[in-house]
């Protein structure tokens, strides 16, 4: 576990994969990322704590993986609606793409649909 390297939205890329973690806003990727790479991150319960890329790190199979925390996305990211610019660049140049969604929410919010939408419009290939 630890830090994964860096601040802000240029993080230098460390171990042998890199996954970022998009979603909408207070869905749980910042309590996700401390669970699994034992990183300290702040977690509230107000939308947007985390405002920029925030990296961890941790093993799988003897791999080290960077998981990377990222701002959550509103629909319109893609166009750059709040930091949305900055979080599909992050992503594009990931090695996976982890959508995080709150299950107990996405019958009403679509959000999955959404995060799809924002993510192919600029040509990420989802499922590929």
């Amino acid at each position: 576990g630890g830090s994964g390297g860096g601040e802000g939205f240029d993080v230098q890329s460390k171990g042998d994969a890199r996954v970022a973690f998009i979603g909408f806003p207070s869905v749980g990727k910042s309590s996700l990322q401390a669970k699994l790479t034992g990183t300290e991150t702040e977690v509230a319960a107000f939308e947007f704590t985390t405002l920029t890329c925030v990296p961890g790190t941790m093993r799988y199979k003897g791999s080290k993986v960077q998981v990377l925390d990222l701002p959550g996305i509103i629909e319109g990211a893609a166009q750059g609606k709040g930091r949305g610019r900055e979080v599909i660049a992050v992503a594009r140049n990931a090695d996976m793409i982890l959508l995080v969604l709150d299950a107990g929410k996405e019958g009403l919010n679509r959000h999955r649909e959404i995060l799809e939408n924002e993510l192919e419009s600029v040509g990420i290939r989802l499922n590929q």
